[in-house]
């Protein structure tokens, strides 16, 4: 076994242990809550997990298809800006978003206040009342399409004029290509866009707990921090995995054994046809309008909010907050990086069931909520410093739980929750790069470890950059993670943002949110950028 195979197994072992600590815990530790919460808890988490993931997933392939199909076929008004205008939604994290629109829609929001005062008119507020579960759909369809749209965009673009050609020639409207042709041979990136939008709505907290909707997030939460039931939590954690793991499934099954393949090695990309008129813009209205809703308007009513509260938020205690955002997000994203090269080039030197079963492991974290990582790993390193506790004794020191109260617990967490991120981008530059040079190296008398570091990493330098900024970001924006295995007294902008507006502080919120976002959105641009500038 050299030393590539050696890392991988233990990076593996890593991410499999909280999950496998979960499971087993499930079977075997018996709860005091858990008759409970079967009885009178669980049915409820199930109906509204059901209802969020349903109609979530199915407004997000419409406004994201739709989209992608329209960027891709047609140009139009200020399409080259709506391009990657549309990707911005993800800069804002739904628990932003979410008390966002919340704070321009209640009975002191500008809506409102303006009917109000410039027109006179006074609208029950039931009308305006966005904290409800179908207020939570709406909040996660415009802020988590994107998945949808940049995955089945990507594909679009690449795909044969010829197909669309040909269908155009048989006498077919837009309508009936876009609904026989077009999404038949899209299906299997319209399932892998909304999959991870049905996985990024089981791993909220943020959202649904600040809109009151009983989900398996913040059912784990109340039973862990509220009952003291960790056992029970553990259950709650089980039972979303099971839930996750089918909705894997089911994404395997609705992508189905069909595959379509060119007959030819000549593929022309879309030729994008020019609208005119009315047509022309109503695609530029409808652009517009999903812009406006899900980046515009919410990012402008936080730098209202942050005018206006400033000067009492701005102090050397929120330079820390930035100063721990950076921190972790920057030492974890390192660690997924580094994590993803070692598996990646494995998988890649070593063609073996072996090396397959890493990669597929590595993939396993992201697909599991962020509040089910966060009980599992918890559960192993209390149990870690337990065992260390006669060590403690037998050197003299007292007795303490180091590790489960360390920063290290909470970085080692976001690795197992983000490290598919790296390393689908480190796979997809290993791929494009193939073996050819590493032989050559090899041939002219280089080791394996030479060769990686003077040849390898720099000819993937573009994915490795692309795979490091991905990672940072999904910490920075990160919640339930935090919330949980956070050190005592140690808050991030997310954190200190949901606490905020937990507390009914919405505008004292916007500061931290708006630096959330501002990031976020400056590293979605450039990884466009990069994108567009690769070769495929």
């Amino acid at each position: 076994m050299n030393i590539w195979s050696l890392l991988s197994l233990i990076i593996v072992v890593l991410i499999l242990l909280p999950n496998l600590t979960i499971l087993i815990n499930f079977f075997t530790q018996k709860a005091e809550n858990w008759g409970h919460i079967q009885e009178f808890i669980l049915p409820d988490l199930l109906k509204n997990t059901s209802l969020l993931i349903v109609f979530t997933g199915l407004l997000a392939i419409l406004i994201g298809t739709s989209l992608a199909w329209l960027v891709s076929a047609y140009d139009f008004p200020m399409k080259r800006f709506f391009k990657w205008a549309l990707i911005l939604p993800l800069a804002i994290p739904p628990y932003i978003a979410g008390y966002t629109y919340n704070g321009i829609l209640n009975y002191t929001g500008v809506i409102q206040t303006t009917l109000r005062n410039q027109w006179g008119v006074e609208v029950d507020q039931k009308y305006f009342d966005i904290l409800t579960l179908p207020g939570a759909v709406f909040i996660f369809t415009l802020f988590l399409y994107p998945y949808v749209y940049t995955i089945t965009r990507a594909f679009l673009a690449n795909q044969s004029a010829s197909l669309i050609e040909n269908a155009r020639l048989l006498g077919r409207n837009a309508w009936e290509v876009f609904f026989r042709v077009v999404l038949p041979i899209s299906r299997g990136a319209i399932v892998g866009g909304v999959s991870l939008v049905l996985l990024e709505v089981l791993n909220d907290y943020g959202l649904v707990q600040y809109f009151g909707v009983p989900t398996f997030s913040t059912a784990i939460f109340q039973t862990w921090f509220g009952m003291n039931d960790l056992n029970s939590a553990i259950k709650l954690s089980a039972t979303l995995m099971f839930i996750v793991f089918a909705i894997l499934i089911f994404e395997k099954v609705l992508r189905g054994r069909k595959k379509y393949s060119y007959t030819t090695a000549k593929v022309r990309p879309l030729t994008p046809i020019q609208l005119k008129g009315a047509k022309a813009w109503m695609a530029f209205s409808y652009s517009l309008l999903i812009f406006l809703l899900g980046f515009l308007i919410p990012f402008v009513q936080l730098v209202d909010w942050m005018f206006l509260t400033y000067e009492k938020i701005a102090s050397p205690e929120f330079t820390s907050l930035i100063t721990n955002s950076l921190l972790v997000s920057f030492v974890g994203a390192t660690m997924i990086v580094v994590f993803a090269v070692i598996i990646a080039n494995f998988a890649r030197m070593h063609q073996s069931f072996v090396s397959k079963s890493a990669a597929r492991v590595t993939i396993l974290g992201y697909s599991i909520p962020g509040a089910v990582i966060a009980v599992g790993i918890s559960t192993v390193f209390i149990q870690i410093d337990q065992l260390l506790f006669g060590f403690y004794e037998m050197v003299g020191m007292e007795p303490t739980l180091v590790l489960s109260t360390s920063l290290f617990m909470l970085i080692s967490a976001y690795v197992i929750r983000f490290l598919a991120i790296g390393y689908n981008s480190i796979e997809s530059g290993f791929d494009k790069v193939g073996n050819k040079f590493t032989e050559a190296s090899r041939m002219l008398g280089m080791n394996l470890t030479k060769t990686f570091f003077k040849v390898d990493l720099r000819m993937i330098k573009g994915p490795l950059i692309s795979g490091f900024i991905l990672a940072f970001i999904e910490i920075l924006k990160e919640l339930p993670l935090t919330l949980i295995l956070r050190p005592f007294n140690f808050d991030t902008l997310s954190t200190k943002a949901f606490q905020y507006a937990s507390d009914e502080q919405i505008h004292e919120a916007s500061l931290a949110s708006i630096i959330i976002v501002i990031i976020s959105g400056i590293a979605i641009y450039i990884f466009h950028q990069v994108l567009e500038k690769e070769p495929n």
